[in-house]
């Protein structure tokens, strides 16, 4: 569908409701064709609400419920010992008091009043058993097939448009998780009158972890319909045990590389150690090691059946770490945790990205294909990445390298060499002291590449032009027309609103990067800007050290941009709003 104005909204769910008829701008758009919309009463529209129903099954050694789920923390008595369950990890401990006897008879207790979470993500306190009781006997059995679809699952946000019966565009909703999802399917089945339709590209992610990408309607149907039974979707009370055949995984291990996540051995921490290392199990039981930087280490794995469950056994001349008989006590969404006595554990992560065959032309093929944003410069400890917010990476093919600085590119040098420790990238920049090291590639993969030395480290990430949409929008409105700060709150208390401190300036978004900043006697003041998608939509600014823009020095992400307003928010690490910055169109 063509718009020729596109409002992103990256607000939460009940943003939806803020429906208006007032409209700036005229929207001209092409309607959605029956295929493009979703309809109240159509299959897909009732998968889709089955996939983003609630999946209760993981917590099943506590409530015996594929169809609820209890909230934690919760506090339980297995076999008489009382625990607190705090996270998914804790569930394994039942299942050890379990083990422990085989003759006893396993009882688990909860203490109430506890919540439960249902299957359409509506939370319910509970005050006692019975009342537990009843909503346990509202489920399905054991293993007995159920309305939720667990094998696939939406990779989010992904976002809806959404019509009016005139084909006007009313919102673009952004769907941050299966909670948010569910209840947008809700109004668009009980609400007459609204019309949605999903923005593709959208990515769907398989049980184990693998990914398809989908670009309509009845890609999307046919994907989700093979998906629904293809995986063992865990609906019995045993906490995992008896779900892992041995050639399950067999399969799984040999999908895909698998990258080391974590480490314990007889319970110390190895973690930095072995942080990043690639497995890839090979069909001749062969498993290859690589290392950080490129060496690899040859060892053989074999499976096995055992009364404890599933047995991988590893075994390295050099890599003693690794060499046990490990048990599987959980895989789950392309993640795999080995165990075995003594406080000694693995956990794997798959990903299918990751390069384990690193060559110099490799590399260099990586780095020549975009722009790379310096997105972590840790320097001795101290980071210095907001030095090189804006400011993408170049690298040409004949070993140049450019830095763009206020829309300008300064060139330099940079060279792929090899050490015993491995491949290494060395740059050359003047000015740029930080960045003139010689850097051990450690991690290597098409959008990311991780460097350290000594005590330093730096992750760059690819930065493509005019490949995202949503990104190409963003562009597309800020250099048209000129800005000017409404509103910054930075979160304290002042006597002056420091958005005064910004009166009067005008700000010029350039396509080549460059912000321009005119104050009021004419004075200019350079900067540089940079839209990009990480996990969500950002807008990074770097200004020189001059008052009051160098405070707006930032990597922002985009709460909401139409046309004529950006709205802006620096969040903290539980995701509330430390500052708050607005720019609107000057007339």
């Amino acid at each position: 569908m063509k718009t020729k104005l596109r409002t992103l909204l990256l607000l939460p769910f009940f943003a939806l409701l803020l429906f208006t008829s007032c409209q700036d701008e005229v929207i001209e758009v092409t309607p959605p064709t029956e295929t493009e919309a979703l309809v109240a009463t159509s299959e897909l529209t009732s998968m889709i609400s089955a996939t983003s129903k609630m999946d209760g099954s993981s917590d099943n050694i506590i409530d015996r419920a594929s169809c609820l789920s209890v909230k934690l923390p919760v506090t339980v008595k297995a076999n008489g010992i009382e625990l607190i369950i705090d996270s998914k990890e804790d569930y394994k401990t039942i299942e050890a008091i379990y083990n422990k006897f085989e003759d006893d008879v396993d009882k688990l207790e909860i203490i109430f009043p506890i919540t439960i979470t249902l299957a359409n993500h509506d939370e319910v306190v509970i005050e006692n058993h019975d009342a537990l009781e009843n909503l346990i006997k509202a489920c399905h059995g054991e293993n007995e097939e159920d309305d939720d679809i667990e094998c696939i699952d939406f990779q989010y946000p992904i976002s809806f448009s959404i019509y009016n019966t005139d084909f006007q565009v009313i919102n673009v909703v952004t769907i941050e998780s299966d909670r948010q999802l569910y209840r947008f399917i809700e109004r668009v089945r009980n609400e007459n009158g609204l019309l949605a339709s999903l923005n593709f590209p959208v990515t769907m992610e398989y049980s184990d972890g693998s990914t398809v990408t989908v670009n309509n309607n009845l890609e999307l149907h046919n994907v989700i319909k093979e998906a629904k039974n293809a995986c063992n979707e865990d609906d019995n009370n045993d906490y995992h045990d008896d779900d892992f055949t041995k050639e399950r995984l067999d399969n799984l291990l040999k999908t895909c590389p698998w990258v080391v996540y974590e480490v314990n051995r007889n319970q110390n921490s190895l973690t930095d150690t072995y942080l990043e290392y690639v497995m890839v199990f090979k069909e001749d039981g062969v498993v290859k090691v690589r290392k950080r930087g490129g060496d690899i280490l040859t060892g053989s794995w074999s499976t096995r059946a055992t009364d404890h469950g599933v047995a991988i056994k590893l075994e390295f001349d050099t890599l003693v770490d690794f060499s046990l008989e490990w048990f599987v006590y959980e895989i789950e969404y392309g993640r795999i945790k080995l165990y075995t006595e003594g406080g000694n554990k693995i956990i794997l992560k798959k990903n299918c990205d990751v390069v384990v065959d690193i060559t110099k032309e490799r590399i260099e093929n990586y780095l020549q294909e975009c722009f790379w944003r310096i997105a972590r410069l840790s320097i001795n400890g101290t980071d210095n990445e907001k030095d090189y917010i804006g400011t993408p990476l170049k690298f040409l093919p004949n070993n140049e390298v450019k830095i763009r600085i206020n829309g300008e590119f300064v060139a330099g040098t940079y060279e792929i060499g090899v050490r015993n420790a491995g491949f290494i990238l060395q740059i050359n920049l003047d000015g740029r002291p930080n960045l003139k090291l010689e850097w051990l590639i450690t991690f290597l993969e098409p959008g990311l590449i991780k460097l350290e030395n000594a005590n330093n480290k730096m992750v760059l990430e690819r930065h493509c032009l005019r490949v995202d949409s949503d990104v190409n929008y963003i562009e597309d409105v800020l250099v048209v027309g000129t800005w000017q700060v409404t509103k910054y709150d930075d979160g304290l208390e002042h006597v002056q609103d420091p958005t005064e401190n910004f009166a009067g300036y005008t700000i010029n978004f350039l396509e080549t990067g460059r912000i321009k900043v005119t104050d009021p006697n004419a004075g200019i003041t350079a900067g540089s800007w940079l839209a990009y998608r990480n996990n969500g939509l950002f807008l990074g600014l770097l200004f020189a050290n001059e008052a009051p823009f160098n405070e707006l020095t930032f990597r922002w992400q985009i709460k909401e941009i139409s046309s004529n307003r950006i709205e802006l928010k620096d969040l903290s690490s539980t995701g509330e709003i430390e500052r708050l910055l607005i720019l609107e169109k000057k007339n």
